[in-house]
């Protein structure tokens, strides 16, 4: 008897455990999930089927839906550019070896369980002329749960020195050499490598 009540304590106590660790979410919070996981959803559906997707577009690439880290809205940051006052222009490589100009702009920063972070924004110019910008990184996911080489996250910069821009790591994707070796890739530098577990956007292809 006193065998089965134990046994009875210890599933309860498990339960317990379980829900007390799983989060609760605002409404607005549970919309944006939703959102996200249809842009993914989508996502998948681009990638399987459209010619220009990395998986058709040059030699076919086997196509299984991409995975991801579980939607998490404490990885949503905000951040003014804070830009760098001497604007270096560096060297990166690309993951078949060949050098890539670039200019290190500025950065964004972030703070996360009480420590500060930041990502540096880089300043390149396209094929055809114009110029973009780009954030990449690694972390202590990167050649784990994460693709080898790291992840990046779009952004686009605004003329207003004040602005607020979202950085949102639910966001966070592979480049397309994470699918095919067809393609070559930014390889972040040491610079952009964040001492932190970022368990939010893109995992790694293939196992």
């Amino acid at each position: 008897m006193m065998n089965r009540i134990s046994k009875l304590v210890l599933i309860f106590s498990a339960m317990f455990i379980i829900v007390a660790c799983g989060k609760s979410y605002t409404p607005e919070q549970k919309a944006y999930i939703a959102k996200i996981k249809k842009e993914r959803a989508e996502k998948n559906e681009w990638f399987k089927t459209s010619p220009e997707s990395p998986f058709n577009y040059k030699e076919k690439v086997a196509f299984h839906d991409l995975n991801y880290f579980e939607v998490d809205p404490d990885f949503i940051f905000k951040s003014k550019l804070f830009e760098y006052p001497q604007k270096d222009s560096i060297v990166i490589y690309g993951t078949k070896g060949e050098a890539r100009p670039t200019i290190r702009y500025g950065y964004v920063k972030f703070n996360k369980n009480g420590k500060n972070y930041k990502l540096n924004v880089y300043k390149s110019k396209g094929r055809s002329g114009e110029f973009y910008y780009s954030i990449w990184f690694t972390d202590k996911t990167t050649n784990k749960e994460s693709y080898g080489v790291g992840r990046y996250i779009d952004f686009e910069k605004k003329d207003d020195p004040n602005y607020i821009y979202i950085i949102d790591f639910n966001l966070a994707y592979n480049p397309y050499c994470a699918y095919s070796h067809d393609y070559s890739c930014a390889i972040p530098s040491k610079e952009d490598y964040l001492d932190l577990k970022v368990t939010a956007g893109e995992k790694k292809f293939h196992e």
